[in-house]
């Protein structure tokens, strides 16, 4: 049913268990997602020990996702990459037939999440990696676009949930903050709130993110006056700054306070 046919021989599960099998049980029977069992992540998969749920505890689907991969990057490179931790799938994400530099990877338990999370900026090869939390329904969303993909051509509908065409960052919240990547090195406060000039920001709104010795990373976050002027200016994404095309990404507080807390402005 996916176009890859990576094996997974590690993280908990059976060896040569395919790629594409797992997620259909993982999806369609697997009580970690119906609710109708009383035991944990990934109990029915494989060899994976059963994880006991406490009464009352949240279930929290152990995902992460990734910006910024090569785009050469295989599901190998993914598991070397979080070497130590219990990798139960990965998925890179294709848009119009090619690899969007993005992906999602799914952990046995939500410790390996927090665990996952402490390799945010850790390079592969020449790039740094972005890894984030993210929500289950993401992943959903872009298992459906790559089966809608794999379609093509067949008349298949795509699922209502994510229609044919429609992008990821249509489907991701909003809580008033956007990423800024591919900014012009040079870029300044002031140009960013030139570029939202719509939208009444001030340069206190802007922060630029810089490696510890001051240099521009290409990245900013803004914060806006509310989610639905955050949502309304991603149809600025792919325009410019410059020379340069800016991708708009949503983002969080958290995430921000984060980039600022590594570099000087």
């Amino acid at each position: 049913m996916f176009s890859r046919g990576a094996m997974l021989g590690g993280g908990g599960m059976s060896e040569g268990f395919e790629v594409s099998s797992k997620r259909q049980r993982m999806i369609d029977s697997e009580p970690y997602f119906s609710g109708s069992s009383g035991f944990g992540p990934y109990s029915g998969l494989g060899t994976a020990m059963p994880m006991p749920y406490h009464t009352g505890q949240p279930r929290v689907f152990p995902v992460v996702r990734l910006r910024g991969l090569p785009f050469n990057c295989s599901d190998s490179d993914i598991y070397e990459f979080f070497a130590g931790l219990d990798v139960v799938d990965t998925l890179l994400v294709q848009k119009q037939g090619r690899f969007s530099g993005e992906g999602f990877v799914v952990f046995r338990n939500t410790m390996q999440v927090d665990f996952a999370l402490q390799r945010d900026r850790q390079n592969m090869g020449r790039r740094y990696i972005e890894v984030f939390r993210c929500k289950k329904q993401d992943y959903y969303n872009a298992v459906a676009a790559e089966v809608n993909e794999s379609k093509v051509g067949d008349d298949a509908a795509p699922p209502p949930s994510y229609s044919k065409g429609s992008s990821e960052k249509d489907h991701m919240d909003h809580t008033g903050f956007l990423k800024l990547r591919g900014l012009p090195f040079s870029v300044s406060k002031k140009d960013i709130v030139e570029f939202f000039k719509e939208y009444d920001l001030k340069e206190k709104n802007v922060h630029i993110v810089t490696h510890s010795d001051g240099r521009a990373t290409g990245e900013a976050f803004v914060e806006f006056l509310s989610a639905a002027d955050s949502k309304d200016a991603m149809r600025k994404d792919k325009m410019t700054i410059g020379t340069r095309y800016v991708e708009l990404f949503p983002s969080t507080q958290e995430e921000a306070s984060r980039a600022a807390s590594r570099s000087r402005h």
